[in-house]
């Protein structure tokens, strides 16, 4: 009867087990229907407890009517949330149940875990990977590659910057693009990792890819926000702003794209150090922005395309962010991201929004993407990759070549454009 008794003991110890442990909460992703004013103030109010983030859309201030907005919640308030949109007749629906087992998926890594698989360039890595990364690219590839440091971090850590360029003379023209300037968009950095495999890899084997390369210098910034991307890896998977320090605040940080002098601090912005969208004591008050403003304006007779890789919602945006005011190239950039956004329905079947940004989505002064446009680089955009909510900031690595070579099919549309227009300008550089 002795090993009954103990078999009968597991299994009520298992069940215990399942009922008390394997059944508890898990921090949450709701996708929430705001359809009334009441409605506006209550999930405002909700966005405001300290155990919520809102991933979409980037601050409470942007909560209307008919908005879709995505919560991200902490296992110890999803009951009472949930209670609270119930008891108001607000409509939800859970767009993740367990973020813990994404962000586990999202940084297992080959050489601690061999299940994993996979190859490096579809899988994400921690800044220091990327810095070594950085550094072994130029060195495999010395004849293609320089790496200039721009600056440093509010915590001191390098901001390099990737020079690619063709086997062949100087030129003229170049475009630039930057990744990770918020810190959870980890799909950024791994676009410009993706970007600079691709280029190498398939110069002189791409028409499209050897043209780039042979008529402009490409300069990509992996990971514009180091202090916030190594923070999302060690503290705080939903960080969004870098790690700054600010004066008479215990919270930390600065959103570096509210940070531009582009009708920095007006609507879309908020002056409060602890809101996701701070835009900081002045216009590049931060050295992330600072060192990217200075490079850009030491070369801005030679750089002709600007874009800046964000997450998520699968966007292709153009200025203004800052304003409703249409550019003077409004035409021919709605053009080009139509073009793109065809092209990418067509080829991968996934569904791109494009048009001036603030008219788009919502205002967000102080962007890069406005800034640049008004230093002069009058083909400016943003992209916004995968997804469209279903795992947000925390997309699986398995969605990474596709969204990579969805960006990287709009880019490369946009930078031939971008040459055709120059050459028929400047037709020897």
């Amino acid at each position: 009867m002795r090993p009954l008794i103990q078999l009968a003991y597991f299994i009520c110890f298992n069940i215990f087990l399942e009922k008390c442990i394997c059944k508890s909460e898990h921090d949450q992703v709701l996708s929430i229907t705001v359809s009334t004013q009441e409605h506006v103030e209550t999930v405002r109010n909700i966005t405001s407890h300290n155990e919520t983030l809102l991933w979409q859309p980037a601050s409470s201030s942007y909560i209307t009517t008919n908005t879709e907005v995505h919560l991200y919640i902490q296992s110890t308030s999803v009951k009472f949330v949930t209670e609270l949109l119930r008891k108001d007749g607000i409509t939800y629906r859970v767009l993740l149940e367990n973020t813990a087992a994404l962000v586990e998926m999202q940084t297992r890594n080959d050489t601690s875990d061999p299940r994993s698989g996979g190859v490096f360039y579809e899988r994400y890595h921690s800044l220091e990977d990327i810095y070594y990364w950085i550094n072994k690219t130029n060195q495999d590839h010395s004849d293609m590659v320089k790496v200039i440091l721009i600056g440093s971090s509010s915590e001191k850590r390098p901001l390099y910057v990737i020079k690619l360029s063709g086997r062949r003379n100087e030129v003229k023209r170049a475009m630039w693009i930057d990744c990770g300037i918020h810190a959870r968009e980890w799909i950024a950095p791994a676009f410009c990792m993706w970007f600079v495999k691709y280029a190498l890899a398939f110069y002189n084997r791409n028409s499209e890819i050897t043209e780039m390369l042979n008529k402009m210098d490409i300069y990509i910034l992996t990971v514009m926000n180091p202090d916030g991307y190594k923070y999302t890896w060690t503290t705080d998977r939903m960080w969004r702003k870098n790690r700054s320090v600010n004066k008479d605040s215990d919270c930390a940080g600065v959103d570096l794209n509210r940070n531009f002098d582009a009708n920095w601090c007006t609507k879309g912005a908020s002056d409060n150090p602890c809101d996701p969208t701070y835009c900081g004591q002045f216009p590049e008050s931060e050295p992330e922005t600072q060192a990217v403003a200075q490079f850009l304006r030491s070369h801005k007779d030679k750089i002709k395309l600007y874009l800046s890789i964000h997450s998520y919602s699968q966007m292709l945006l153009f200025p203004y962010s800052c304003s409703y005011d249409e550019v003077p190239n409004h035409n021919e950039l709605q053009e080009l991201v139509k073009e793109a956004s065809t092209k990418i329905r067509r080829y991968y079947g996934n569904n791109y929004k494009y048009g001036a940004a603030a008219k788009t989505i919502y205002l967000a002064p102080g962007g890069s993407d406005d800034w640049a446009y008004n230093l002069g680089i009058k083909y400016s955009f943003t992209f916004e990759l995968q997804d469209r909510g279903r795992y947000g900031f925390l997309l699986p690595p398995s969605f990474i070549p596709q969204a990579c070579n969805e960006a990287l099919l709009a880019a490369k549309i946009i930078a031939l454009h971008v040459i055709k227009k120059t050459e028929e300008l400047s037709p020897t550089t």
